[in-house]
């Protein structure tokens, strides 16, 4: 049985019952992969030719044909088949770890938004845009973007007070400094494609501007010099942070410019009133050869997502994990 493996023109032979991602890794095929086990999304890829056996997940046990996409790790080998994987230039491998952490600040960003700081015992590899789960005890966990890039001594969370959150809320009352944190990850699929070519948009809301910031420090730290629109969209004045680093970034990104976008309150000098997809579509008329990120509240990532693709960015370059969409932040 042979597997064909594009776009790298190669051609393996295979067993009936194999796992796609084994098979991969095994053959040293460079492939994008963290959790090894369907949550993190990562070793996305596209079945090409014939069919394939997805055996993890909602759809356990379903045959996927010509055009599906689906996750080397939770699929299994059934016949021939064609399998199509990202592009080697952004290929990453941070292979998932849990990490005991300890909490060294918290800090109020807004009203409702705290900044949540950890030092690392050891390195916690992961790309810019990526998130983890946290464990703050084993009945509050839930996942959060990092707001910065890999280093040696610490990652940093942005978490935002749900109302009646179970998990906010202790880390509003109950988390303190030198508190143990568990983390886990990397996850998702939304990190920054560094080889990308062509003008690139951010849209953030609320607290997706976390992986957002996470996003362009890791542009300014291999010195992109991409035109790079980044739009900031919260409820209202009260609701905003993060200028300062913003501007800082304006400084390391010279082709960056940023809008915030208030969506309600009195107009005021210096922001845009609005909705923040709104302020999208009015700037930009055709978005053809365009790359996105996006993330936020769920029906914001939608409008975004809807409206890119109206404007002519291509689907496969509007980056935003399921994780946003699911309504936790």
């Amino acid at each position: 049985m042979e597997l064909s493996i594009l776009p790298l023109q190669q051609t393996l032979d295979v067993r009936a019952g194999d796992n796609l991602l084994d098979v991969l890794l095994a053959n040293q095929i460079p492939v994008s992969y963290s959790c090894m086990s369907g949550r993190c999304g990562t070793c996305r890829c596209q079945v090409a030719a014939g069919r394939v056996l997805v055996t993890g997940g909602g759809e356990s046990n379903a045959p996927m044909n010509e055009g599906a996409t689906v996750l080397a790790c939770q699929t299994t080998l059934i016949d021939n088949c064609a399998i199509e994987i990202p592009e080697v230039d952004e290929i990453v491998v941070h292979p998932a770890k849990i990490i005991r952490t300890t909490v060294l600040s918290i800090d109020d960003l807004t009203h409702d938004i705290k900044r949540l700081r950890l030092k690392l015992p050891k390195p916690f590899g992961f790309s810019p845009g990526q998130y983890a789960n946290l464990q703050f005890t084993p009945e509050h966990i839930r996942p959060y973007s990092m707001a910065v890039t890999q280093n040696p001594d610490e990652i940093e969370f942005h978490i935002r007070l749900v109302p009646d959150g179970r998990a906010t809320s202790y880390v509003v009352n109950e988390l303190k400094v030198g508190d143990s944190v568990r983390v886990s990850g990397p996850l998702g699929t939304a990190y920054l494609r560094r080889k990308t070519e062509g003008p690139i948009v951010c849209i953030a809301g609320g607290t997706g501007l976390a992986p957002i910031l996470s996003i362009l420090r890791g542009m300014a730290e291999v010195e992109m010099d991409n035109d790079v629109h980044v739009y900031f969209g919260v409820r209202s004045r009260v609701d905003i942070y993060g200028e300062p680093w913003l501007r800082e970034l304006q400084g390391r990104l010279p082709r960056m410019k940023f809008h915030t976008v208030v969506a309600s309150g009195v107009q005021a000098h210096g922001y845009r009133n609005g909705v923040v997809t709104q302020a999208v579509g009015a700037d930009w008329r055709d978005m053809s050869g365009w790359t996105a990120y996006v993330a936020g509240a769920p029906v914001m990532v939608d409008a975004a997502a809807i409206l890119l693709r109206e404007r002519g960015v291509a689907p496969e370059r509007i980056y935003a994990d399921a994780f946003y969409s699911s309504g936790v932040r």
